[in-house]
Formats: structure tokens, C-alpha cells, sequence
């Protein structure tokens, strides 16, 4: 299993729900997807980031095809268009 996580620290704070929102509706319009969770930072420390997204896939091609898919695409441009900045890891378990 292929873990893909991202962490986005927004623009804006006050865009975390609708950020989140956005990133939910990919679930279950992406084959190669098998979980997804999004969570709003809670302790709003000086460290924190705002937003955390967990997906998962079979294998690195399914991530890869995820990657590409248009509804991807899509939620990509509307969350570049709304974060400051994002840091991810992926790992196998």
C-alpha cells in the first residue's frame, strides 16, 4: 500500500473548509484511489499547517494515474490557486 501525504498551509485560514471540501470530492470519482482523509488543523500552532491530506492506492501506478486523472486536475488548480505552500511524503507499508 502507497501512502501519498500532503500538508498545505493556506492563504487564508478562514478557506480551510471549503479547501477541504474540495479535496473530499474526489472520493469515489478516481478509481485508483482507496482512501482518502482530510483533516483542518485543530492546535493552530506557529509550526502547524492548516490542512492534511491522506490517500492511499495499491501500487505507485495507481498514484500515478490518480495524479493524472482530470478530476485531480482539477482540485490541483484550485489548490494551488489557495495555498501558501505544501510539503509532502510518500511511503510504502
Amino acid at each position: 500500500m502507497i501512502s501519498h501525504v500532503v500538508l498545505f498551509k493556506l492563504i487564508d485560514r478562514n478557506n480551510a473548509q471549503k479547501a477541504r471540501d474540495v479535496l473530499l470530492g474526489m472520493k469515489c470519482k478516481i478509481p485508483q484511489l482507496r482512501n482518502i482523509e482530510v483533516g483542518i488543523d485543530i492546535l493552530h500552532s506557529e509550526r502547524s499547517y492548516d490542512l492534511a491530506l491522506v490517500t492511499k492506492f495499491y501500487s505507485m501506478e495507481d498514484m500515478k494515474t490518480y495524479q493524472a486523472h482530470p478530476v485531480h486536475v482539477e482540485v490541483l488548480k484550485y489548490m494551488t490557486s489557495v495555498r501558501e505552500s505544501s510539503v509532502t511524503v510518500d511511503y510504502e507499508s
